[in-house]
């Protein structure tokens, strides 16, 4: 629920100002582009090479760590050179100018971005975060690794330790949904190393990982549902355990988005966690999270309420499947002709320009099949809320459209109330989006145009009931 995952198709092309040039100039070689997607940047780099029959290329996307992305089809003629991946949708069209430039535009459905491309290698701009830490630090901070004895997955990550007197209470942080690294880093934004930062400098030690298959950890992370991902905390709880500088009875969890369902689900079988933060957790069923959250992502974005309900009834009828399945080809089976029939009753313009149907409804079966997001639909997070019984703070902000706060604050509450918890606090702050950032809509695409990570407000709030908890 927190990671975007930007991925290449590209829609119609459209017509450009071609500026004259000398005919014949040479267009092989790597040329090299920056792309803006929502706050992110993204570089993209082309390989063209000369073939017996014409043209061939590849494309790389170096943030995304995606190398030799075959190019279905290359052209140069008149000085305008076109690319295409038939398969996923992709199409580029550029002119090549005089100062040996390539000016043309990017598509992706119906996002589109001008796109430059050079023969120089090209820098990201530099993204001002004010509050990122600046060394010299008043803390120690130890790379570390430790093992999910379950299934062997090593996870390296980074505790901090604060100054003073030791053990130290500590906290396990645990990201939003999508593959994350240990800063959960989204849009040019660190909110794990802010949040650490801020907690190590308040006297609690703090440890981040890398998630599994990502940067330095082990595993494969497309195999993974959330209570895999859970056996990651559990690791991670046991590491601390070994730690003479850490309290044994003063060790909880802080989880992001997903992580407040995960966060849950350790604290409920364990009682070594002594709190746990829930930061946009989620109270409501998958399946109904998502529909919500849809509807009002596309309210934000302009979409009119005809669109809204269409959109609303092609997800409900696809949920539906998934919930009421308990077979994995069955579904997929039912799925695809499910979209076939969407796709068949879709006109032209209300598809993307250059994919076929066999093409959307494979990429829409990998997602609606795909195990974490079955489990996903499925899960109810009140059945395990109602078995946590130590403290939970449950934080949201008023203009989180990913995971609504009315919603979900008060299902939190209700389920481990309901539990027996008498130890539980809740805070809906308003202005703040799902990053806890002071924002104008709450929309995903503000994320990257902020530049706060985290209210300092929220990050007080967080350190001064985890110190009370743990006195």
């Amino acid at each position: 629920m927190t990671k975007f995952i930007f991925k290449w198709a590209f829609g119609a092309l459209i017509s450009l100002l071609v500026v004259p040039v000398a005919y014949g100039q040479d267009i092989t070689g790597q040329w090299n582009g920056l792309l803006k997607v929502q706050g992110t940047q993204l570089r993209v780099v082309f390989h063209i090479s000369k073939t017996d029959t014409g043209l061939s290329s590849t494309m790389d996307s170096p943030d995304q760590g995606a190398k030799g992305i075959p190019v279905t089809s290359t052209t140069f003629e008149n000085q305008v050179l076109k690319l295409a991946v038939t398969g996923s949708g992709l199409q580029y069209e550029g002119a090549l100018t005089m100062d040996n430039q390539i000016v043309g535009e990017f598509r992706q459905g119906n996002f589109s971005s001008p796109l430059t491309l050079t023969r120089e290698a090209i820098e990201k701009e530099k993204i001002v975060r004010p509050q990122d830490p600046v060394g010299p630090l008043p803390y120690k901070a130890e790379e570390v690794k430790f093992t999910n004895a379950k299934d062997g997955t090593v996870l390296a990550g980074t505790l901090t330790l604060p100054e003073g007197e030791r053990p130290f209470p500590a906290v396990v942080l645990i990201s939003g949904s999508g593959a994350q690294n240990r800063e959960e880093e989204l849009m040019g934004h660190r909110p794990f190393l802010v949040l650490s930062d801020h907690l190590t400098r308040n006297g609690i030690a703090v440890l981040r990982y890398d998630d599994r298959g990502t940067a330095g950890s082990t595993g494969d992370f497309s195999k993974a549902t959330t209570p895999i991902l859970a056996t990651d905390v559990e690791a991670a709880v046991n590491y601390l355990l070994t730690r003479k500088d850490i309290d044994k009875k003063k060790i909880g969890l802080i989880g992001h988005s997903e992580g407040g369902i995960i966060a849950p689900m350790v604290a409920a079988k364990r009682k070594d966690v002594r709190y746990i933060v829930l930061m946009a957790g989620t109270g409501i069923k998958g399946a109904e999270l998502l529909l919500r959250q849809q509807e009002l992502i596309g309210k934000a974005a302009g979409m009119t309420e005809d669109q809204l309900a269409k959109t609303y009834s092609n997800n409900k009828g696809a949920f539906d499947l998934v919930l009421n399945s308990n077979d994995e080809t069955a579904l997929r089976s039912s799925l695809n002709d499910y979209f076939l029939k969407l796709l068949k009753d879709t006109p032209p313009e209300g598809k993307p320009s250059g994919v076929s149907d066999e093409t959307l409804v494979k990429q829409q079966l990998e997602q609606y099949a795909n195990p974490w997001f079955v489990y996903f639909l499925k899960y109810d997070p009140s059945l395990i809320l109602k078995k946590v019984n130590c403290p939970v703070l449950a934080l949201n902000g008023s203009k989180d459209l990913q995971v609504p706060p009315r919603e979900n604050l008060s299902a939190i509450k209700s389920s481990l109330e309901s539990g027996g918890n008498k130890k539980v606090t809740v805070r809906e702050y308003p202005n703040l989006n799902h990053l806890f950032q002071e924002c104008k809509t709450g929309y995903p695409g503000e994320y990257g145009q902020i530049e706060q990570t985290i209210s300092p407000q929220v990050l007080n709030e967080i350190s001064a009931w985890i110190l009370k908890q743990t006195r």
